[in-house]
């Protein structure tokens, strides 16, 4: 795309994305298209039956079950995570210590200015 600046010049503008853009773009473009092929699986299970010779409940069966389990599967690792995150993690400092840090900081500052 050339552009004309104020001083007349021809400036050629280039559109590059980023490392993370291009990972999102193919992140979309996978996700698209397994949509795409899901719903038409699911409103037309005969085209999976002429491909791979699968019968139309089990492929029925098959497109219920496989998100429910990663939906499952995704709900215990999350659950997971934050049970080792709550273990894993030392325990704040009492409110009484924090109290009396500040106060020592206020004396501090009180003691500098003073001075």
């Amino acid at each position: 795309m050339e552009l004309k600046t104020k001083h007349g010049y021809n400036v050629v503008k280039k559109y590059m994305v980023s490392k993370d853009q291009a990972i999102g773009g193919v992140i979309f473009l996978v996700c698209a298209v397994v949509v795409i092929g899901y719903l038409a699986t699911l409103i037309y299970p005969q085209w999976l039956y002429d491909f791979a010779k699968i019968s139309e409940f089990d492929t029925r069966f098959w497109l219920i079950a496989i998100p429910v389990v990663i939906a499952f599967i995704a709900v215990l690792c999350i659950g997971a995570w934050i049970g080792w995150t709550m273990a894993t993690t030392p325990p704040p400092k009492p409110i009484e210590e924090i109290e009396a840090e500040e106060k020592e900081e206020e004396k501090k500052e009180t003691k500098k200015e003073k001075e």
